[in-house]
């Protein structure tokens, strides 16, 4: 049976028969290298991603000291300032006043305004694909897309842009499990430069606003008048544009790869494009791009009859619930028509992915963009996986159109 490694070449290939492993052989279980408790099924995932005795911190309730954890390091502060002021790591009430704040600017209206921004740049980036023959998927159409509608969203001038995509897979690299000091070395000096810039355009926003989300977050407030911190708004803008970009990216080419895997599904795709909103769901869930989220343990709990103490770390395995036989028929299979699909690539409760709407639009953007122009498209060599096993993706995807 397939072993749970996040460090072998081969289980980074192919996770998915380890996790029916675990799976088979209960609900929780202990991995002495992270110190972390696997939770691979999907009920148990789903209903701890809502559990309140669980967060993604733990410092709104206890010292690191009292928590029985070392505090990081010193020389890694920057990235912590950073990371902890976003709302992905705190927990209420404070991620309770910053999420309604940033939904204030981040509003539906705002995503579907960009609908035809994200049509119009999809179709232009697959126009230049074709018009060179092919090339890579990755570099060509899956990153440039996502980071330039963030990157228009959040107002940065097209001149600004090159360093968001290098800044942004710096600061990424932390996500890992056991990352190097290399890796964070990469990921302090990124988050130095990154908070630098959108502190020059804050203050130009405050100066001169604009119809763009950085001024949208200087104005929210709530009826008291309380508003974002300048951290608070740098911290934000970082973490959309990581979280509104990374997964994007690698949903793509890890969805495009499926396809090119299972013909009979892309011939079925190419005939019916009314499949796409089923086929963005289906290409979430067949190739989890985050195969795994932490949360702390605040208060005891128990899985199964195993008491998991506070202090303890749980790793929910996002890649191994979106493959539950318990939940969806035949998980291998790839269906682009799959109706039942509530896979959690998303996360849930109240930590669910607030740019989850704009995620979808462009991945349908891009996908209708690339079937529509580039209806012959192969893939032209078979790519190599990143290293990387939380943020699972390629290192690129060649084709020729």
């Amino acid at each position: 049976m397939a072993a749970f490694d996040p460090w072998d070449p081969a289980f980074v290939a192919d996770p998915y028969p380890a996790y029916a492993g675990l799976r088979e052989r209960g609900r929780v279980h202990y991995f002495e290298p992270t110190g972390q408790w696997l939770v691979p099924r999907h009920a148990d995932v789903s209903a701890l991603l809502r559990d309140r005795r669980l967060g993604r911190t733990y410092r709104h309730r206890f010292s690191h000291e009292e928590f029985g954890r070392t505090p990081p390091p010193p020389e890694h502060e920057p990235f912590h300032t950073l990371n902890d002021h976003g709302m992905l790591d705190l927990e209420p009430p404070d991620h309770t006043r910053i999420r309604r704040l940033v939904s204030k600017a981040f509003t539906p209206r705002t995503v579907e305004r960009l609908q035809p921004y994200v049509r119009d740049l999809a179709g232009r980036l697959v126009d230049r694909l074709v018009a060179a023959g092919g090339g890579d998927l990755l570099t060509d159409v899956a990153e440039p897309l996502p980071v330039a509608v963030i990157a228009e969203m959040l107002g940065i001038p097209e001149s600004d842009r090159a360093p968001l995509r290098p800044w942004s897979a710096a600061i990424c690299g932390m996500y890992e499990l056991h990352p190097s000091e290399e890796t964070a070395a990469r990921a302090v000096r990124a988050s130095v430069e990154f908070s630098d810039y959108l502190r020059g355009l804050i203050a130009a926003r405050r100066a001169d606003p604009g119809d763009d989300l950085v001024s949208g977050l200087i104005a929210a407030h709530d009826g008291d008048d309380d508003r974002l911190t300048e951290q608070e708004m740098i911290s934000t803008c970082v973490l959309l544009l990581n979280a509104g970009h990374e997964a994007t990216v690698n949903a793509t080419v890890n969805g495009w790869h499926a396809l090119f895997g299972n013909p009979g599904q892309l011939a079925a795709l190419r005939a019916d494009h009314s499949l796409v909103p089923t086929a963005v769901e289906e290409l979430m869930r067949y190739d989890t791009p985050l195969q795994l989220f932490e949360r702390w343990v605040l208060d005891d709990i128990e899985i199964d009859g195993t008491t998991i103490p506070r202090g303890a770390e749980i790793a929910l395995l996002f890649g191994s619930a979106n493959h539950d036989p318990a939940v969806f028929a035949e998980p291998g299979r790839l269906d682009l028509a799959r109706r039942d699909n509530p896979h959690i690539s998303f996360s849930a409760g109240l930590h669910y992915c607030i740019g989850a709407p704009l995620a979808r639009i462009e991945l349908a953007a891009s996908l209708t963009a690339l079937l529509e122009r580039a209806p012959t498209l192969t893939l032209a060599a078979e790519p190599e996986r990143k290293p990387t096993f939380v943020i699972r993706g390629l290192r690129g995807l060649h084709v020729e159109a």
